[in-house]
């Protein structure tokens, strides 16, 4: 397992319950990660490095948790030397890589997303957005951890969000261009698929939350938590997302060349129009892994090699009906400053049906202490959302740490339409 935060504790927990998993070692892992792998001090994107000890270790299988190392081509590197690797190459990872690249394809290909405009230059941005007005988004092209998203609801923001992304390049190489896009107004929702590059088989749909505080205020951050399922995604949205977008853009990675095998996260908006793409990441997504995979009852390592192989259409993918409500606690300050080394209290004994994944954690001296922005994922399952609300945050209380901040509201949106 490649990475460190909650996505690959998730990961790492739902392999290891497959008869046929042996060992895990994970790089580099976390505080969590260490109880249940072997973790291995190299860095998720020192692939010379990962490679050598794939090689040396003989390893089966190696999932790739992070969009980075995937954007560098470690997933070919590793099949170039012969190691099975589960995710996209570097060319179909692009298309979380680069913004424009995958704007650009959904309109060459009819796929439903929002209007944009595409500049390197911030003068021309800013007569863009002064000449067709606000509420508009604006958004650094490549990789910015989640934070390179500004949603400006008036004219001073927007323009803020061009200068620094394009002239204090806040996001240094990921802002060397921005997408200026139309506002979408709408329910968000998150549709992973695992892909083998013909086959498309979604998993079950999730809602992230964003924004740093309660009813979604304050500054986007890498996710606060997230539930599945999402009462707002209906059979028949589901269909149009299948047939649509997510069918559809596999197909046309395909015949622009590109082979897209692993996770395809398609990140929507359901408006008034039907859903539409906001973004397309390559890869689980962060927090919604936390509560999806508690949800898949098909043995994980089965689904993983289906897709590398090619024979995706040949297994059968069954889901667990219970709902699931993860909620974020993070460090005091984020997703801005904040300290290190705060003791983490709580997390002793066991809680049925709740699940607490390290995110930014490690081990002091044997003390566990946070390590990161976010720091747990605490999940929770329910016959009803309601009730995996309730469990996640009866777990919540029940941990501690300096400074720790989380919101109060995850899934609370879905429970106000009366369908728990």
């Amino acid at each position: 397992m490649i990475g460190g935060g909650g996505r690959e504790h998730t990961l790492v927990w739902k392999v290891r319950q497959s008869p046929r998993v042996e060992k895990v070692y994970c790089a580099p892992g976390n505080g969590g990660i260490s109880q249940m792998a072997e973790c291995v001090s190299i860095a998720a994107d020192d692939i010379e490095r990962l490679l050598a000890f794939a090689g040396k270790e003989r390893i089966d299988l190696t999932i790739v948790g992070p969009e980075g190392p995937l954007t560098l081509g470690i997933a070919d590197r590793f099949r170039a030397a012969g190691l099975a690797a589960f995710g996209p190459g570097r060319e179909a990872a692009n298309i979380e890589g680069s913004k424009v690249f995958a704007k650009d394809l959904m309109a060459r290909y009819g796929i439903s997303s929002a209007g944009y405009a595409t500049f390197s230059n911030s003068d021309e941005a800013r007569c863009y957005i002064k000449k067709h007005g606000v509420p508009c988004v604006v958004k650094a092209e490549g990789l910015a951890a989640g934070k390179g998203v500004v949603v400006a609801h008036d004219q001073e923001t927007a323009l803020e969000a061009v200068r620094l992304i394009l002239e204090e390049r806040a996001f240094g190489a990921a802002g060397n261009r921005v997408v200026v896009e139309e506002y979408l107004e709408g329910e968000e929702v998150s549709v992973l698929a695992f892909t083998d590059g013909r086959t498309v088989v979604p998993m079950v749909p999730a809602q992230d939350h964003k924004r740093v505080f309660d009813n979604d205020q304050g500054p986007n951050t890498g996710g606060m938590g997230a539930y599945s399922p999402v009462p707002v995604y209906d059979q028949g949205t589901h269909q149009t997302v299948v047939e649509r977008i997510l069918l559809p853009t596999v197909q046309a990675l395909a015949a622009e060349g590109i082979l897209y095998t692993g996770v395809l996260y398609a990140g929507l908006m359901l408006t008034g129009d039907g859903p539409k793409v906001l973004e397309f990441n390559a890869r689980f997504g962060d927090p919604e892994t936390q509560v999806v995979l508690p949800r898949l009852k098909t043995d994980l390592v089965d689904i993983m090699e289906a897709v590398n192989d090619g024979h995706l259409d040949k297994i059968s993918i069954e889901w667990n009906p219970e709902a699931a409500v993860c909620v974020v606690m993070a460090a005091g300050g984020y997703p801005g400053s904040y300290t290190k080394g705060d003791p983490i209290q709580g997390l002793e004994g066991d809680r049925p049906g709740v699940m607490a994944f390290h995110a930014g954690t490690k081990w002091n001296d044997g003390v566990l202490v946070t390590d990161g922005g976010r720091i747990l994922g605490v999940t929770a399952l329910g016959s009803t959302l309601a009730e995996a609300q309730r469990l996640a945050y009866a777990a919540v209380d029940g941990i501690s740490f300096k400074g720790m901040h989380y919101r109060r509201d995850i899934g609370s949106r879905a429970l106000v339409t009366g369908k728990r």
